[in-house]
């Protein structure tokens, strides 16, 4: 395990994606991390996922996705006796995490002015759609719900198919990431910090090039499909076996292109003579090329554009990336066998980073619902039979 956040301990009471998506990089760089849920069905990812089984062993892969390394405890906040082990685990974490509708942690009576009163040092982070306060505080936070508000869709896809939803929660991931990077911006300061996530101005920060574009230069977006908007030749092109992207993006590179594909005439076309000239004719273009390469192998053409300098590289499917060495033998995907409350192996994804060398891991699988009760509860001061009751009770 990564040690740069030892001795961290995260109080983890997300739900679904951004917020366990953020402590999935917590986690990972070597933080404690204990995610609370609620007894009896917990975390709403575990029934969600694309094997029906698993989602009936509340083990779901949506889950199983961004939980490895957590320990799990169930309380019920609403309970008094759940509020009270709660304020207890507060004492000795650096941080919490939420993703609650603003509002809910206040009337649990478990908001940051509350909870800095029992760790004065906490830092505090709550991501919402909106963030917590605005006129859409209020308003469910969904990916999708996100992406359309945040513009994502209406420059997604081209002028056929736009508005498009992007393939993957990229507002909820965004979230994550912008959540897991002020938590570790805070736990620097080293004081008691409240830190308001809103996912929709995540995803419009990393926008910034589009945005730039319509707040200095007056451009409105637009979806432009699988071409660069900066460039052309840029973009997706029909091989003979599958798409490939090209990234001819500079003049020499547009001249090494045309002469490997045995298209020296295109550099004589004073319709492609500059930069301004290609993205102005990029669709003439396109078929110029896409006919001249409609009988190569993508994969090779894009290797052999690559050694001449010129960026490129075939359309893949998920499975074919995960299978070639370029991700296989970089520590990205983790292994866990015989994993409890699945009943086999399964392989997740880290974080996508190495550290001195070495890809960031954790040593244990996602855990079962309330595995870790007996454990952190018994810390507490509470023997077997006062967790029984509890139990019975509905408080754990």
């Amino acid at each position: 395990m990564t040690d740069l956040l030892a001795g961290i301990r995260v109080l983890d009471l997300t739900n679904v994606l951004a917020g366990p998506f953020c402590c999935h990089q917590l986690v990972h760089f070597g933080a404690d991390v204990i995610k609370i849920e609620a007894p009896g069905r917990g975390d709403l990812a575990r029934q969600l996922g694309a094997d029906a089984d698993l989602n009936a062993k509340n083990m779901g892969v949506s889950f199983l996705a961004q939980n490895a390394g957590k320990k799990s405890v169930t309380l019920n906040l609403k309970d008094p006796r759940g509020r009270d082990l709660f304020l207890k685990l507060v004492e000795s974490a650096d941080v919490v995490v939420e993703n609650f509708r603003p509002g809910v942690m206040q009337r649990l009576d478990l908001s940051f002015e509350t909870l800095k009163e029992t760790n004065p040092k906490l830092v505090y982070c709550a991501i919402s759609g909106f963030g917590q306060d605005g006129p859409w505080a209020d308003k469910p936070a969904y990916d999708q719900i996100v992406q359309g508000l945040s513009g994502v869709m209406s420059i997604t896809g081209d002028e056929a198919s736009a508005p498009l939803r992007v393939g993957y929660p990229i507002g909820d991931t965004i979230g994550g990431l912008t959540a897991s990077f002020a938590i570790c911006a805070a736990l620097n300061k080293g004081e008691a910090t409240f830190i308001d996530v809103s996912m929709l101005e995540s995803v419009l920060v990393t926008t910034g090039w589009v945005v730039s574009n319509w707040l200095i230069a007056g451009q409105r977006p637009g979806p432009q499909g699988n071409e660069n908007p900066t460039s052309a030749p840029s973009g997706t092109f029909r091989a003979g076996d599958a798409p490939i992207n090209i990234a001819a993006n500079k003049d020499e590179q547009w001249d090494v292109l045309a002469r490997h594909i045995g298209r020296e005439d295109l550099l004589e076309n004073p319709d492609y003579a500059t930069r301004e000239d290609r993205k102005r004719n990029r669709v003439a273009l396109r078929a110029e090329i896409e006919s001249t390469i409609a009988d190569r192998c993508a994969s090779e053409l894009a290797d052999e554009l690559t050694a001449l300098g010129v960026p490129a590289g075939a359309v893949m499917t998920v499975p074919e990336i995960l299978d070639h060495p370029v991700v296989a033998g970089r520590g990205l995907l983790a292994d866990f066998e015989n994993v409890p409350g699945v009943g086999r192996d399964i392989r997740t994804v880290r974080t996508g980073t190495k550290v001195n060398g070495v890809a960031p891991a954790v040593s244990s699988p996602p855990p079962e619902l309330g595995e870790h009760n007996a454990e952190l509860l018994g810390a507490l001061g509470l023997d077997a039979a006062a967790l029984e009751e509890l139990k019975k009770d509905g408080v754990i």
